[in-house]
């Protein structure tokens, strides 16, 4: 064992130095890379538990083979379980790989902050309070880096400009699209009664219902932000990155969604 971590350091001292800089600075910005990418996601648990069970191994075989003469395990971890592991973590992982697609594929590399942002935010909060005050439930998925078009082919396509009388419209009791979600992007009413993928129910509090699952999970499948309003309690919420944050006030609302949107620079 002694003798390994000897040949070990000895291999590690034998590189020049800027070449394991480079490679460890590589290493460490691709697994921030996929943990701030999974962060909010069903993802994560896996990718920690795998992450475990990689690092338990390679202690096994690389420290402990070879002094030991664990010959056999060694080659079933080189020649058996790597291949084997490679494949099932590519489907185990289809959901989050298909998501860093659509990531790669719907970017938007030159949107700006545009000045019409903060009459479109102003639209959003004058809506989601007129929604809280009469306690009617809300639902709305504002589009940023990630394309939404995908999940929201579901509903019926608006294609209009965002106001809050179009979106109390739309969110009122008993009109044909008001149970579901709304889909906002550059400024417009996209879609309307779109049904966004869910959350788990057992990763928010029980007296959350199926919109505030709805907007969890809609915020672990794209960047998107969603303004949540709850029909039982008229409480103001956002979800995003897997995260909702509850009870806030209209000026709250409104410093967080303009927060969120300036990181990116996008328009709503």
């Amino acid at each position: 064992m002694l003798q390994t971590l000897i040949n070990f350091w000895r291999t590690f001292q034998s590189y020049h130095w800027w070449q394991v800089g480079v490679e460890l600075l590589l290493i460490g910005s691709l697994v921030y890379w996929l943990v701030n990418f999974l962060q909010g996601t069903r993802g994560a648990r896996m990718f920690r538990g795998i992450v475990t069970v990689l690092i338990y191994m390679y202690v096994v075989v690389r420290l402990l083979g070879p002094p030991l003469g664990l010959v056999r395990i060694e080659w079933l971890f080189t020649e058996r379980f790597l291949p084997a592991a490679s494949l099932a973590t590519i489907i185990v992982f289809q959901p989050e790989l298909r998501r860093a697609l659509m990531r790669l594929g719907e970017s938007r590399l030159f949107r700006n902050w545009s000045q019409q942002i903060s009459e479109d935010i102003e639209a959003l909060v004058e809506s989601a309070t007129f929604l809280s005050h009469r306690k009617i439930g809300g639902l709305i998925a504002i589009e940023r880096e990630v394309g939404l078009g995908g999940i929201a082919e579901s509903g019926t396509r608006i294609n209009a400009d965002l106001s809050a009388d179009l979106l109390n419209t739309i969110f009122w009791p008993n009109s044909p699209l008001h149970d579901l979600g709304v889909v906002v992007s550059h400024g417009r009413i996209m879609y309307a009664g779109v049904q966004f993928p869910l959350a788990e129910s057992g990763e928010l509090s029980r007296e959350l219902g199926s919109r505030h699952r709805a907007a969890v999970g809609m915020s672990q499948e794209s960047d998107a932000i969603i303004i949540v309003v709850s029909e039982e309690t008229g409480d103001i919420s956002v979800a995003q990155g897997g995260k909702l944050i509850r009870k806030l006030t209209p000026d709250g609302l409104r410093g967080l969604v303009g927060e969120l949107l300036g990181k990116t620079g996008v328009a709503v």
